[in-house]
């Protein structure tokens, strides 16, 4: 219910977090109306969050009746359209930050930068920034754009590191911007009991714990990716509160470095 969501909202401000991330094809088209239903009660929320969301893939449903298959889009005209839908859906005058859901490989950066540009030039976007792009891709992008390209937002784990290997995270500490890691937690493998690697680093956390004042193994997953130097932002991806709580505790964790 909305009420339920608004008390999510209001947890999530107390615990210091103040970035809300979603996509356009979240919940199938769902999560963002949401959002703008909680905006619509609660007014004064709007201007305590910084809102991200992302657009740039089509998938076969009723809000796409065009596509034939799942496919990525990151024309100008495509990105213009989602970005303005997504205004309407979320209650709001402005998306704080858009990025390009992935990359477009049949689109030329010059076309999807053109409608970033646009984006930002009338007010509708602040800023831009994309995701899953790998370094030349981000690279190339950052050449046509009018404004600075904000955030990479790429998967980052204990159980998903290219990130750190293919120059990804490298890239933009040397830019001096902050990525964006989605899925911390390995997309609920590391708690699989089927995964070997994930009962590997489990564990390795369970002697860890007392160490840290007794941290979840969420908590500490997420502080694990966050002790890379580029200070990811990691996105947590649940609405109960009490996983809320645990991973908001990772921002007061510092592990050493043999940890």
């Amino acid at each position: 219910s909305v009420e339920d969501l608004i008390a999510r909202f209001e947890l999530c401000l107390e615990l210091g977090i103040t970035t809300l991330d979603t996509a356009e094809i979240y919940g199938l088209f769902t999560v963002e109306a949401a959002v703008g239903e909680v905006f619509k009660a609660r007014p004064d929320l709007r201007d305590r969050f910084q809102i991200v969301t992302k657009c740039g893939i089509d998938v076969p449903s009723t809000e796409k009746s065009f596509a034939r298959v799942p496919h990525y889009n990151a024309s100008s005209a495509n990105l213009i359209a989602c970005a303005e839908k997504s205004l309407r859906l979320l209650n709001t005058d402005r998306i704080d930050l858009l990025l390009v859901h992935r990359p477009d490989w049949f689109n030329s950066a010059d076309d999807t930068a053109a409608g970033l540009n646009r984006l930002i030039q009338e007010g509708k976007v602040l800023h831009a920034g994309v995701s899953n792009y790998t370094w030349h891709q981000f690279e190339l992008l950052s050449s046509r754009v009018a404004q600075p390209l904000v955030t990479n937002q790429v998967e980052a784990s204990l159980l998903c590191m290219d990130a750190l290997y293919d120059g990804t995270l490298s890239q933009c500490e040397q830019r001096g911007i902050r990525p964006m890691a989605w899925s911390p937690l390995g997309g609920g493998r590391l708690f699989d009991s089927e995964n070997v690697a994930g009962r590997r680093v489990r564990q390795c956390m369970a002697q860890l714990r007392d160490k840290y004042d007794g941290a979840d193994d969420d908590a500490l997953a997420f502080a694990w990716v966050m002790a890379h130097p580029s200070q990811p932002v990691t996105i947590i991806g649940t609405n109960r509160a009490d996983r809320i709580r645990s991973q908001a505790q990772a921002s007061q964790i510092q592990l050493e470095r043999q940890d």
